[in-house]
């Protein structure tokens, strides 16, 4: 049997040049580090769908997606043998107030992608900044 497959999606949310930064809630996996809004799609479920459903799931927003923004692959961190893949897109919101989901994220920030950078991100997001 091959490697077992992951699929991640994020977006990139953006207004008046500030990106929305979510900072993991401590004791889940990554707990303190901080990603953009997010999560794995669900089988059979259209990716950019699953975007839009992350998003709302985890800030309260709605999104529209506007592109594709990066794609980033990587082997599993805890050693399983799963290839991990994220798509992280571009998205349009509402600009309504942020809700966050304690469950999984304790904070947010609006930043620019440049003072993101001494944040503790996860390594796919960093990539993107300069994306």
């Amino acid at each position: 049997m091959g490697t077992a497959e992951k699929h991640l999606v994020y977006c990139w949310i953006e207004r008046d040049g500030e990106v929305l930064f979510l900072r993991r809630t401590e004791g889940t996996f990554h707990g303190g580090r901080w990603e953009l809004p997010g999560g794995t799609v669900e089988p059979g479920e259209p990716m950019e769908q699953a975007a839009v459903r992350e998003a709302a799931e985890e800030t309260g927003l709605t999104v529209r997606i506007t592109g594709e923004r990066s794609h980033h692959s990587w082997m599993d961190v805890t050693g399983r043998d799963l290839r991990v893949h994220a798509r992280i897109y571009t998205a349009a919101d509402s600009a309504g107030d942020v809700v966050l989901n304690p469950a999984e994220h304790q904070d947010h920030a609006w930043l620019a992608p440049a003072r993101a950078a001494d944040l503790d991100l996860l390594p796919h997001v960093r990539e993107t900044l300069t994306r």
